[in-house]
């Protein structure tokens, strides 16, 4: 037995479309994206751990699980990130703004190329430095930028 990569890191938002946006921003494509329901999703609830969960804010529906996905990719093709967004259930938990040192997966780390341009396209569509850009050991240039949903980015360029 043995691990052969990380398949994708999936990240559970509220504004699909905004979250979308910034990572297509950032740079990723679109792999793959669609609203999952019906018999697939059914099956799918006891995995995701929702069986018997239902809408409780909106009683309209008795639908279980649908969401909706983006599946995106690094131009390399070398990891993926999956955005999933739940119509139903809903819940109640508020997005929430973690720091950097909040236990728990924080952040999502790349190597990237020329990291001001980077980071002065993200600040411009409305992401926020969350550090400065600094020179580690002269190896990398490294920062933090925080994105929609309060996703947090961990920006390092190698310095040649």
């Amino acid at each position: 037995m043995k691990i052969r990569k990380i398949d994708h890191v999936g990240i559970i938002v509220n504004d699909l479309p905004a979250v979308k946006a910034f990572f297509l921003d950032f740079g990723l494509e679109v792999l793959g994206e669609g609203k999952v329901e019906g018999e697939w999703v059914k099956r799918m609830e006891r995995v995701l751990g929702l069986q018997g969960i239902k809408e409780d804010v909106a009683k309209t529906s008795d639908s279980d699980v649908n969401l909706e996905i983006v599946m995106l990719r690094t131009p390399d093709g070398e990891a993926n990130i999956e955005l999933v967004k739940f119509n139903a259930p809903s819940n109640p938990i508020s997005i929430q703004q973690p720091l950097t040192n909040t236990k728990g997966i924080q952040h999502i780390a790349f190597n990237v190329e020329d990291i001001e341009a980077l980071v002065n396209n993200l600040t411009k569509k409305g992401a926020e430095l969350i550090s400065d850009i600094y020179s580690y050991e002269n190896a990398y240039k490294l920062c933090y930028v925080r994105g929609p949903e309060g996703i947090i980015l961990e920006l390092a360029e190698e310095i040649k």
